[in-house]
């Protein structure tokens, strides 16, 4: 039977010792960014290893790229083994609640054809459900490196979508007023890429931020795709990690196949040439 990436706090619960998984806290404050591990610290997961979003799960910025650029394979490969993750071995992923930032790890895993999921509703569920909470570090034995090759077919680099915009349905991830560009509280220009679709990620979710139903969510991005082909579709958002969270609702509700836009606003914006829009279209 095919591996759910998503489980409630109940399925994680029931296999939380098992061997052949591994939970994963990527809690994580744009604004602090320490206040995520000091969260983990303070209470987390039985066993859950912290992964940071700057440290772990990008690589430092440069001059031309977005806030969070994808860690590269050799350093990815370096934090799976310092947690202990080991082939074959499900990781999941969880924070806060949402699932913004662990949805950029589960999107890592499968970019180097892994398994992984989310827990849905986050470290909030597991606390609400009345589960066990440790505090303190967690110790962990490395594992062997692994041996990590990505699949570039699921990524678009700015070259590639500077001369495909007409190609391609970009889907933004962002909050409505940031792609109006009513507001901007991260980047130093305020707008969206000329083509873009505004689809925050927070539709994905219930009101008690857990993920909605499978069919609805296929209902939804079907409507709001017009029949585009799925691998037509390309994400994006601030930084190519919220992104991330519209691509796992779309392989939720049966619709796999979408790629990401890693570099993202951020980085399109890092060449005052590239065009930008603001407003709704």
């Amino acid at each position: 039977m095919k591996e759910s990436i998503l489980l409630s706090a109940e399925a994680l619960e029931t296999r939380l010792g098992d061997s052949d998984l591994i939970a994963v806290d990527c809690r994580f404050d744009l604004d602090r960014t320490e206040a995520g591990k000091a969260l983990w610290l303070k209470g987390h997961i039985p066993g859950a290893r912290y992964a940071h979003l700057d440290n772990d799960l990008s690589s430092p910025i440069e001059p031309h790229t977005g806030r969070h650029p994808l860690p590269a394979t050799e350093n990815f490969a370096r934090f799976l083994s310092r947690i202990g993750w080991q082939e074959g071995r499900l990781l999941v992923a969880y924070d806060d609640g949402p699932g913004a930032i662990a949805s950029r790890l589960w999107w890592l895993m499968r970019f180097y054809g892994k398994p992984a999921a989310l827990l849905d509703g986050g470290f909030e569920a597991w606390r609400k459900s009345g589960f066990d909470i440790e505090n303190g570090e967690v110790e962990t034995a490395a594992a062997p490196l692994p041996s990590l090759t990505p699949n570039q077919g699921m990524m678009v680099e700015t070259r590639d979508l500077e001369s495909s915009l007409q190609d391609v349905v970009l889907v933004d991830a962002r909050t409505s007023e940031r792609f109006r560009g009513e507001v901007e509280p991260l980047d130093a220009r305020a707008g969206h890429i000329p083509g873009a679709v505004s689809y925050p990620f927070g539709r994905n979710l219930e009101i008690n931020g857990r993920f909605r139903p499978a069919d609805e969510l296929r209902e939804d991005f079907e409507d709001f795709l017009g029949g585009a082909p799925i691998d037509a579709v390309v994400h994006s958002c601030g930084s190519g990690v919220s992104a991330c969270h519209n691509l796992f609702a779309m392989e939720l509700a049966g619709l796999p196949g979408s790629r990401l836009y890693a570099g993202s606003w951020s980085e399109w914006i890092r060449d005052p040439q590239r065009p930008i829009a603001t407003g709704t279209k």
